[in-house]
């Protein structure tokens, strides 16, 4: 490759880099504006939707076709984690047999940006035959489906991201931020606390943050422990054997008295020339900072940060539980 090839392949490199930057930060100049916009459309009817599925005692059923399927989906998703039954209904399989998930005391939520598509025309008029309540949520205040809902939640936009104005980005995006909107006004009514949080996320990273204490990580590790009478030589051994770091030290009820970390033995070592008449009494730091069994793990992992610690021991009463180590929050992902 020549002088001018390698100089032209430049130039379209770094007009192609421009070019990916521009569309990225107009896609989301234009999804920001969209979702600005909706502040103006928390109305009465928004609000009397949101008062209609807190006081149902039935379920709230999402609907939708194409796009607003998946958000609905994602609706009923973020709407179950957060304390108020739903279940997701495809518009299409509706008429299919699939209505019969419907019951009489639910509230049916049917999502569509134009509000005029055959499927919701049909599931608007099998619902009517139901007798349930409906809720719109639509791009088009006059379209079929707002004017024959209970409720309208309005999610018009201006243009979608897309340079033709077709693909739905900013329609989908409202859609869906708009369903934030409506999960959260319900979590805070029905009073949803971070334990009751943590019902519905008992797995993964997130239900551990929710759920996990102290005790639980501290029982399956090892419990390094000396007397304040423990040769230094001794402590050193249940230090290493132990692989924590740290041995906490114990009166004979096992009442915690202090701590010994193995940096408190690197220091003793510049300090001494010999260990040979030394105890844990000689280095420990009384009064240790510890943390109850009941503690949540990310209490502890606070605490650790706030303190510059590695280590923390768990204690209750004033008595020796266990030890954590920061690197069993970063296992457990806690960290």
């Amino acid at each position: 490759m020549d002088m001018l090839e390698t100089l032209t392949l430049m130039l379209l490199i770094q007009h192609m880099d421009k070019q990916i930057t521009a569309i990225a930060k107009r896609t989301l100049e234009i999804e920001a504006a969209a979702i600005t916009g909706l502040l103006t459309f928390i109305n009465s009817s928004f609000i009397e939707a949101v008062k209609a599925i807190y006081s149902s005692e039935g379920r709230l059923v999402v609907s939708g076709i194409g796009k607003s399927a998946i958000i609905a989906q994602k609706i009923v998703a973020t709407c179950n984690s957060t304390g108020t039954p739903a279940l997701f209904l495809h518009a299409a399989d509706a008429i299919h047999g699939d209505s019969g998930m419907i019951s009489k005391k639910d509230i049916v939520l049917i999502i569509s940006k134009s509000g005029e598509s055959p499927e919701i025309k049909n599931l608007v008029q099998l619902i009517a035959t139901f007798g349930n309540s409906i809720i719109a949520m639509v791009g088009n205040t006059e379209s079929y489906l707002a004017t024959n809902a209970t409720w309208v939640i309005n999610t018009t936009i201006d243009k979608e991201a897309c340079a033709h104005n077709l693909a739905p980005t900013s329609s989908t995006t409202a859609q869906m931020v708009m369903g934030d909107a409506l999960a959260m006004c319900l979590m805070d009514l029905k009073q949803v606390k971070a334990s009751d949080f943590a019902k519905f996320h008992p797995g993964g990273n997130l239900g551990k943050r929710l759920t996990l204490t102290t005790g639980q990580i501290a029982t399956v590790n090892p419990k390094p422990a000396v007397t304040a009478s423990t040769s230094l030589k001794e402590v050193i051994l249940v230090i290493s054997k132990n692989r924590l770091g740290a041995a906490v030290v114990i009166d004979e009820k096992e009442n915690v008295l202090g701590i010994i970390t193995d940096g408190d033995i690197r220091r003793m070592l510049e300090n001494y020339s010999t260990i040979q008449d030394l105890t844990a009494s000689t280095i420990f730091h009384a009064g240790p900072i510890t943390i109850a069994p009941s503690a949540l793990a990310v209490e502890a992992l606070a605490l650790m940060e706030q303190k510059d610690i590695s280590q923390l021991i768990v204690a209750e009463g004033g008595k020796y539980v266990g030890m954590i180590h920061i690197h069993d929050l970063m296992k457990e992902g806690i960290l």
